[in-house]
């Protein structure tokens, strides 16, 4: 709780200072709403409250979107530290499984999108050539929606803080501490769920569909940006690759989000009103499953095509070549989004379900390996015979890739009934999935947080902290959860704050890898802040020597321009 409100208080005076220091690009000069700069100048705290700006709500959704990974991270520590030992003795089992519960929430919801989101806003309507994104109102509501629909996901927690403060002023208000952290998992299955006596649970529903109207207005404004706010000298044939890949995203969102609104307020209403469609004579606990995996799997490419495009955008920077195969990497991220509606019932292979059934989604979790297989090649080709230059950005991608090679793999295998039938509760799973989320997209969001932060600041990060970063991110992600891979393959089950002992140096090992991890997200933080706030300036728009190799692309060149700007 202290790293929380470090983090919120650090925040703050981050907005402050933006709001208080010279603006990077105009000698001091005051800034209003409506000029061409990208992180403002000497601008009051309403006006980001008030800003449609694309490049200052983007601004706004990164800093969300670190708030709330930052927080889930915390969750991740916490539950790492009591699995150091085999019985419950840091926490309790209780608080076990609210800290399970909300750090799958919060990742997943409040963390990855947002920050892709803010990326595209900032970069993609520049990118295109276009003023602004098609509607800039709704992109300021999408974004507002965000923060009082986190308040609510995590209010079992914050209500407890409160109450505690007014206990230390002895003010008991007993009320707040009716308000627990959910202890349901994050998938929220009845009958648990629907049972529960919990208000929070109601208040959690509340909150991840607001979050859910949130996400799908970003997404219809990714759609109408990128098909109708194109510049005249942008055709589809020169669209980027992580543009194509945010369109592909925010086609997924439209059709999985509005679904999984409406298996909220189905679980609302059999909670509250006494409807039955989660009763077992009705649809059942398999209705349920049915239709948060509807969504919970075309999410996962939700969360991890910015990452494979951004990664492919970077990446032949710094190969000194265009990316192999660009038409194909287009076309396999198009088949990723048709797919994966195709592919939810593998995580429901344990549950019984019709045989014939079971196969048919076998036979597409299988094919769905394919395109991505074909990224991974295209990625290699493009390295092939390149004249790499191994900067940060590009260090982070070579991560990525290899962690996405085992992430994928162990998925494959996991698309197989009989293995999954054996592996399904265990570790393995855990271990698979966060080789995707720690490994790729992690990998992806930090390649992209220092490739373009000479055009998000004006500033040059520290290249040393930032190979510390490297090392202690990449030691930690493979520490961690390949360790929860053997862990689920000698069969321990997931999801329990005690286990066997014998499985302790194990766990503690995956423990230790996790603090590498967090120590490296640390670092990263400081890097940023402090390269913000001391480092040196930029007065050469081509920081990449980009122009030598031909791909100086326009935000780079949007870039210049400001720099040309200043100097007149």
């Amino acid at each position: 709780m202290v790293l929380v409100v470090g983090i919120a208080a650090g925040t703050a005076w981050l907005l402050r200072s933006i709001g208080r220091s010279p603006s990077p690009w105009t000698d001091g000069g005051t800034v209003t709403v409506s000029d061409e700069v990208g992180l403002p100048g000497v601008v009051d705290l309403l006006e980001w409250v008030l800003t449609i700006d694309h490049r200052r709500i983007g601004i706004l959704y990164l800093i969300f979107g670190t708030f709330t990974g930052l927080w889930g991270a915390t969750d991740a520590m916490m539950i790492r530290t009591e699995l150091l030992n085999p019985e419950a003795v840091v926490w309790t089992s209780g608080t076990y499984n609210a800290l399970f519960t909300t750090h799958g929430l919060t990742m997943l919801l409040l963390f990855v999108t947002p920050v892709f989101t803010g990326i595209g806003n900032y970069f993609i309507p520049i990118m295109l050539g276009a003023d602004d994104m098609a509607f800039p109102r709704l992109n300021a509501i999408g974004f507002w929606l965000l923060p009082p629909a986190l308040v609510l996901v995590r209010a079992g927690l914050i209500t407890e803080v409160i109450g505690r403060l007014f206990l230390a002023l002895d003010l008991d208000l007993g009320f707040l501490f009716a308000i627990q952290p959910p202890e349901l998992g994050w998938t929220l299955y009845p009958p648990l769920s629907v049972v529960s006596t919990n208000p929070e649970t109601d208040i959690l529903l509340v909150g991840l569909h607001l979050s859910g109207i949130a996400t799908t207005i970003a997404a219809i404004n990714f759609i109408t940006t990128i098909i109708l706010e194109r510049s005249d000298s942008v055709s589809w044939a020169d669209i980027d690759i992580f543009s194509w890949g945010m369109l592909t995203m925010s086609g997924i969102i439209l059709f999985a989000f509005p679904l999984l609104g409406s298996a909220f307020v189905m679980l609302l209403l059999d909670r509250n009103f006494g409807t039955t469609f989660f009763a077992v004579k009705s649809g059942g606990p398999l209705l349920w499953q049915h239709l948060f995996w509807f969504f919970g799997h075309p999410e996962v490419y939700i969360i991890v095509l910015p990452g494979l495009t951004l990664v492919s955008l970077i990446l032949p920077k710094f190969a000194a070549r265009e990316v192999f195969g660009f038409r194909s990497m287009v076309y396999t991220t198009l088949a990723i989004g048709v797919l994966s509606f195709g592919v939810w019932a593998h995580h429901m292979f344990t549950t019984g379900i019709d045989p014939r059934l079971r196969m048919s989604f076998m036979v597409v979790s299988l094919a769905i390996a394919v395109p991505s297989s074909i990224k991974m090649f295209n990625w290699i080709a493009t390295l092939w015979n390149g004249r790499i230059r191994f900067a940060a950005p590009m260090l982070f991608c070579i991560g990525g890739i290899s962690t996405f090679a085992v992430g994928g793999i162990t998925g494959v295998f996991l698309a197989s009934i009989p293995v999954d039938l054996l592996v399904h509760d265990t570790w393995y799973v855990v271990g698979h999935f966060h080789f995707i989320i720690m490994g790729l997209i992690v990998f992806a969001m930090f390649a992209g947080s220092y490739y373009w932060y000479p055009i998000l600041t004006r500033k040059m990060y520290d290249r040393r902290l930032a190979l510390v970063h490297l090392v202690l991110t990449f030691a930690g992600v493979w520490i961690a959860f390949f360790t929860m891979l053997i862990v689920g393959y000698l069969g321990l089950p997931r999801r329990y704050a005690t286990y066997p002992a014998e499985f302790t140096l194990l766990q503690q090992i995956a423990t230790g890898g996790a603090y590498l991890l967090g120590l490296g997200v640390l670092i990263w933080l400081w890097n940023m802040v402090q390269s913000y706030r001391m480092g040196p300036r930029i007065e050469n728009a081509d920081v990449w020597d980009l122009k030598d190799i031909g791909q100086f692309t326009r935000e780079w060149q949007w870039f210049e321009t400001q720099l040309e700007r200043e100097d007149e």
